[in-house]
């Protein structure tokens, strides 16, 4: 008897955790990249279809600089399309 339940116990226990395993690995993978557009929408605070480093914030803001790649002052759509992908952060492999 306490053979099974041991056993049921282990199998309930190791559902839930593949379960929310699975649940987190999912949410993870929701997330994408925001459009041009929607970054517009969001921090364009004066509505001239660039992004300034005063409006940006996040990880446009931390690389600014290297995703300004003509140094004119602001993110235009090409630059955005063509940005470096951010370092996660804390995160060890």
């Amino acid at each position: 008897m306490k053979s099974i339940t041991f056993k049921t116990v282990v199998l309930v226990f190791g559902l839930v955790g593949f379960s929310n395993l699975t649940y987190a690995q999912s949410d993870r993978q929701e997330r994408k990249k925001p459009t041009f557009a929607e970054l517009l929408k969001e921090m364009d605070a004066n509505e001239d279809g660039k992004l300034s480093e005063a409006e940006v914030k996040g990880p446009l803001k931390d690389g600014f600089s290297d995703i300004d790649t003509d140094e004119d002052g602001f993110i235009s759509e090409e630059e955005f399309k063509n940005a470096p992908k951010p370092e996660r952060k804390g995160r060890d492999k």
